[in-house]
This record gives structure tokens, sequence and C-alpha cells, in this order.
């Protein structure tokens, strides 16, 4: 099951080899980039009936994200206008660490029934459940044989 999503994952640190050192080193490097701070935090748990998603979204509305399934990849899209002035009295911004723009992520997740994919929102999370598809939900495929 885990393989799949595995797969699909992208990361430039793999073509490093298989240096699991060099790896995770690199990857607490980029994790401390701010180019990934933007990035949705999820987590992704999958069974023999479905995929189940949390994804940390805290100060959005509802309206301000956006959800799909296409061809086998479940993309999560959000964004957030920019905030109110954080400047002191003579202007200066004191301090500033929350971030606002356009944030997005995608994962394959094969083999889903897009019908009974079901959302909810709430307290700054976003769950999913993306239930599979039966063997028997899926049309036969004959295949010719020459």
């Amino acid at each position: 099951m885990a393989n799949e999503l595995m797969n699909g994952r992208q990361n430039w640190l793999d073509n490093f080899g298989g240096d699991d050192w060099f790896k995770n080193f690199g990857q607490q490097l980029l994790a401390m980039s701010p180019e990934t701070d933007n990035l949705l935090k999820t987590d992704v748990k999958e069974t023999d009936k479905d995929y189940q998603l949390a994804v940390d979204l805290p100060g959005l509305d509802k309206k301000d994200i956006h959800v799909d399934y296409q061809d086998n990849t479940l993309k999560i899209s959000a964004k957030r206008d920019s905030f109110a002035d954080h400047s002191d009295s003579q202007g200066n911004i004191v301090q500033s660490e929350r971030h606002y723009g356009r944030f997005s992520r995608q994962f394959y997740l094969p083999g889903v029934n897009r019908d009974q994919i079901d959302a909810q929102y709430q307290d700054g999370v976003l769950q999913l459940m993306l239930p599979k598809l039966n063997e028997s939900d899926q049309p036969a495929n004959p295949i010719e044989i020459r």
C-alpha cells in the first residue's frame, strides 16, 4: 500500500544516491528554508479501504481552500491575502512570521472512487477521506491478444 504513495514522492535529494546521512542532513537544511515553510503540513494514512489526510491550514477561510482529484493525483491549494500592517508607530516592522500568498501540495493516490471523496474543514484542519475503488467498481479492460 504505502509503496505506491512513496513512489510518487519527488525529492531532489534522491539524485545523490543512497547516502541516508547526506539525505537526512539535506532534508533538515531544506526544512529550514523559507520556501518550504509554505508547504501545507500534511499527514497521510492509507488503509485497505481508503486514504485519509489531515492538512494543517490555520487561519484560512474555507472559501480560500480548493481540493481537486484528477489523474490519480489529489491537489490541495489555498490562498491567504496579505495581513494588516505590522509596523510600529515609526512604520518599522517589528516582527512578521506569518505567510500569505498561494500554497499547494499534490499527492499521488491511485484508485480512488472520485464520487465518494469527503472533505471537512474545522479548527484549521482539513480532513479528507478518499475511498478506494473496489475491484468490482473498476470497469473491465479487455486486452487484445496479438
